[in-house]
């Protein structure tokens, strides 16, 4: 059939048709040599309708690829962990739009208990990553672990041995961070773990204290500008000056046992300090 009737019976415009030919993702049947007219059969219809349903709920070109690659086991999963993770984006932007109502309105804002911890000079175990999507910070943070599966490194004890993410800038569709996840290693075995991990970096952050916030088992229910606004009110009501280290989240669940049986598992949002006397 032509590319006309074929966009009337899928839903899809003449033009994304010609998009999706372009990226791979929908290939005519057949394309005229002298003319480049495109034309579809019509068992076609099928993939073609289901990339317009995954378009509506507003799935990447990219993933819908992969989908129209699997079994239908395989895909319906992908669907469902797609949907799983765009309801909870979107649960922190109403959370965020509500915020915001409230800042503009001169609402008070959701208060947090923020706490104070210090923690040890240590050695990191590092991986970098340019990051515009919680997706892609997900990925980073299993490439790290996969790496360290293998051959679990020592473990440090401890909150000071949690694992972390740390936040060079915003992710989002205007800004890709970067996001670094960092894994602490004991510093004596410091030089031979890092010799055996070769895709990782090395390096050291020296002893800090650092103000935190206890995020529970769900991190993603809160948004990073509710968490910035009570870090910076208690920050100014405590008369305390963040250091030169970016924040951070801290992921609990990755740490060895840890005394304070209210902080296992979960995360926490984290900004070190400067001590009192004005250093980092």
């Amino acid at each position: 059939m032509s590319i006309g009737e074929f966009a009337r019976l899928s839903r899809l415009s003449a033009k994304a048709l010609r998009l999706y030919d372009e990226l791979g993702l929908l290939p005519p049947a057949q394309v005229d040599p002298d003319s480049g007219y495109r034309w579809y059969a019509a068992g076609q219809l099928d993939d073609a309708r289901l990339v317009a349903s995954l378009r509506q709920i507003g799935v990447p070109l990219a993933q819908i690829q992969l989908i129209l690659g699997l079994e239908p086991e395989a895909a319906a999963a992908q669907v469902g962990a797609y949907w799983s993770g765009a309801e909870a984006d979107h649960a922190a932007r109403r959370d965020l739009a509500g915020h915001l109502v409230d800042r503009l309105t001169g609402k008070r804002n959701v208060m947090y208990e923020v706490k104070v911890r210090d923690i040890p000079a240590r050695s990191l175990l590092c991986l970098l990553r340019h990051a515009s999507t919680r997706q892609e910070v997900w990925d980073l943070g299993k490439e790290v672990i996969g790496m360290l599966k293998a051959r679990p490194p020592a473990r440090v004890d401890g909150v000071a041995g949690a694992a972390f993410l740390i936040y060079y800038g915003e992710v989002n569709q205007d800004s890709d961070g970067p996001v670094e996840f960092c894994w602490p290693v004991p510093q004596d075995l410091a030089g031979q773990l890092a010799a055996s991990f070769p895709g990782l970096t090395l390096r050291t952050e020296p002893a800090h204290q650092e103000a935190y916030i206890h995020l529970g088992q769900d991190p993603a229910t809160a948004a990073q500008s509710q968490l910035d606004s009570a870090m910076g009110a208690w920050a100014a009501e405590q008369q305390r000056q963040p250091s030169d280290l970016p924040l951070r989240v801290t992921l609990l669940a990755t740490t060895a046992p840890v005394t304070d049986v209210s902080m296992r598992g979960g995360s926490d949002f984290a900004l070190p300090l400067r001590d009192r006397a004005g250093a980092a």
